[in-house]
């Protein structure tokens, strides 16, 4: 009967940490405009891509670079990368459907093929036919396909750390959550903070430059309407892309990689430089997922000479 008690002790302890865990980590939807005033740049705007407001941000002079950023992310990503070349380029930055101010796509579509269908009706709308192309993570896989698919469009690319191969690692916390049937459904109410801190402290092998202000925004950025749904509805997309396009595209590339990475392994590194015709890669020491934050000013200086060297 002792023994009863205690674990019916330890059953009842364990069901009140996890109901206050709850109750804490509820957040309401968030409305854009009760973003737009923290999280839009004087230089940012909405423009209207399809049945979207899309939020980006186009600053600097001299040719187009359009940056693309990763899952979860937002163009703040970019924020030190443009601070340091706009006075070479016109940079262009861009909230990708599922994320940030922009929100979710209205037909649920998240798969490569529809960023892809974006990323043109975007270059469109904003009026530029010819341009340079980095891409992060996931849209470091946009990047490299849709200059497979239009490849009159992009001059040079930039790939960062890009997913783009099978991978065998583990997924982090919060894409396993997303895929779980019924627990998902409570992510769409309950977005505990610690587990957003826990994502980031995973992209940054430096810890410290994870800050409570980048907690914060990134917290914010999820509660915006419709961002939390499209965020399980992106984990769930099957990810359906042939790496062997990757061999036809022709433009000169460069591959940049923090060594550190624990979301996509340096080694695929290698598998663009062996796969691209046209390509060069540089490895930063002691740098994770996201080197244009971690290793800002070497690698804008690494991607200016690559874009401007004839």
């Amino acid at each position: 009967m002792a023994i009863k008690k205690k674990l019916g002790f330890v059953l009842k302890v364990i069901v009140a940490v996890i109901a206050i865990v709850l109750i804490l980590s509820y957040a309401p939807d968030k409305e854009v405009s009760q973003l737009q005033e923290e999280y839009t740049y004087f230089d940012s705007d909405f423009i209207q891509v399809g049945d979207q407001q899309v939020h980006y941000r186009k600053t600097g002079t001299g040719p187009a670079l359009l940056l693309l950023h990763g899952t979860g992310s937002s163009i703040q990503t970019w924020e030190q990368w443009t601070r340091l070349l706009k006075k070479d380029f016109t940079i262009i930055s861009v909230d990708l459907p599922a994320y940030g101010l922009t929100g979710p796509n209205p037909t649920a579509d998240y798969s490569i093929k529809s960023y892809v269908s974006f990323v043109d009706e975007f270059v469109e709308a904003i009026g530029i036919d010819s341009f340079f192309l980095a891409g992060n993570s996931l849209g470091g896989s946009i990047a490299w396909n849709y200059t497979y698919q239009h490849p009159k469009k992009v001059q040079k690319l930039v790939l960062l750390n890009s997913s783009g191969y099978p991978s065998h690692k583990e997924a982090s916390m919060v894409f396993k959550l997303a895929k779980k049937e019924y627990l998902n459904k409570a992510m769409l109410v309950f977005t505990p903070k610690f587990l957003v801190k826990k994502s980031l402290k995973e992209v940054f092998y430096d810890k410290s430059l994870v800050t409570d202000e980048m907690v914060n925004r990134y917290y914010d950025l999820q509660l915006r309407k419709g961002n939390r749904q499209a965020f399980i509805d992106r984990a769930n997309t099957p990810y359906d892309v042939d790496p062997k396009a990757i061999q036809l595209i022709r433009q000169p590339t460069l591959v940049l990689w923090g060594d550190k990475d624990a979301w996509i392994s340096v080694k695929d590194a290698a598998k663009f430089e062996r796969d691209l015709p046209n390509a060069k890669v540089i490895i930063y020491k002691n740098v994770g997922h996201v080197p244009m934050e971690e290793k800002a000013e070497q690698s804008a200086a690494d991607t200016k000479t690559f874009l401007l060297r004839n």
